[in-house]
């Protein structure tokens, strides 16, 4: 599994992601991409978009790209609202398929 750790998420974050590769949007070359063209890129080498940008799908027909996609749902994008929801997002990573959005949100 490749994923892809969206540039709104912070490079700390990388440490959590229990994946084969994991890649920072800035690592891969692609720092200031729009969201379609770093969709079209993205698919090409990795498998899964980690992200908490809860608006991509309705502004992008994610089921065209062949990437699957998880969502953070925190309060912020800080690390400390986000380290919670990574045992759910790695679990994710384990069955989610192209095509695919999960949205990860802390349980109530």
């Amino acid at each position: 599994m490749k994923v892809l750790l969206d540039e709104c998420l912070p490079r700390k974050l990388k440490r959590e992601v229990k994946a084969d590769f994991v890649q920072t949007v800035p690592e891969a070359g692609w720092a200031s991409k729009k969201n379609g063209e770093l969709l079209r890129l993205a698919e090409t080498v990795f498998d899964v978009l980690l992200t908490n940008d809860q608006n991509m799908e309705h502004q992008q027909n994610l089921k065209n790209f062949d990437l699957a996609f998880v969502v953070l749902v925190a309060l912020t994008n800080d690390i400390a609202d986000l380290e919670p929801l990574m045992p759910a997002a790695n679990e994710a990573l384990k069955t989610i398929k192209a095509g695919e959005i999960k949205y990860i949100e802390a349980s109530s």
